[in-house]
């Protein structure tokens, strides 16, 4: 048998990549403990950690394996306070406006207005269903980066909700606990079958 021997510098690659692959994690579903439990904060120590960048880059990669637009880390089982999200022709949302690839950790929101509307809202930890939601319009954002940095941005209209659904996730709350009304609840199916054209 014969043994192949790499250089040192190909072996350096070798590892890295393999320390950079993604990975798809699982998503827990509604009735797991994880969703209702408050999630904690991240220090900056701990987001220089390479096992949280990895975190960060699995669940960007699990979002976009699902077609979500946002994602929290108790939907993937790590009780901390991280969200990714982002809207770039999504199929399960072709019609909303783009969001840039956006991480947030321990963010903290403030509505803008008092002024709320109700849109239709799903989770990837609720498959299959759709409900409306009412939220705020406008809210300001404020987190640390990926890198620990300082954010603040305003965020309106759909944009507004989906940071508004993420942040309710690290709150121990889903979307269905928003409703004021449940006779929207609907399968995707029915949902495609009677309420797109409305």
């Amino acid at each position: 048998m014969t043994t192949i021997r790499f250089p040192p510098s190909l072996q350096r690659l070798s590892c890295l990549c393999y320390e950079h692959r993604m990975a798809i994690l699982k998503v827990a579903r509604l009735g797991h403990p994880v969703l209702r439990k408050a999630t904690a904060p991240v220090s900056l120590r701990e987001i220089q950690a390479p096992s949280f960048q990895k975190l960060i880059d699995d669940m960007i990669e699990t979002m976009n394996e699902y077609d979500g637009v946002g994602l929290a880390a108790d939907q993937v089982h790590e009780s901390k306070q991280i969200a990714v999200l982002e809207v770039a022709a999504n199929a399960r949302y072709p019609d909303k406006p783009k969001v840039p690839l956006t991480v947030l950790i321990n963010p903290k929101i403030l509505p803008l207005t008092e002024e709320m509307e109700e849109d239709w809202e799903g989770c990837l930890s609720i498959p299959e269903l759709r409900g409306r939601v009412p939220r705020y319009k406008s809210i300001r954002v404020q987190a640390l980066d990926r890198n620990g940095q300082d954010l603040e941005f305003i965020a309106a209209d759909f944009h507004a909700r989906v940071i508004q659904h993420e942040w309710d996730h690290l709150n121990g709350k889903v979307y269905l606990d928003r409703m004021g009304d449940l006779s929207t609840l609907t399968f995707l199916t029915e949902f495609a079958r009677y309420w797109l054209k409305s």
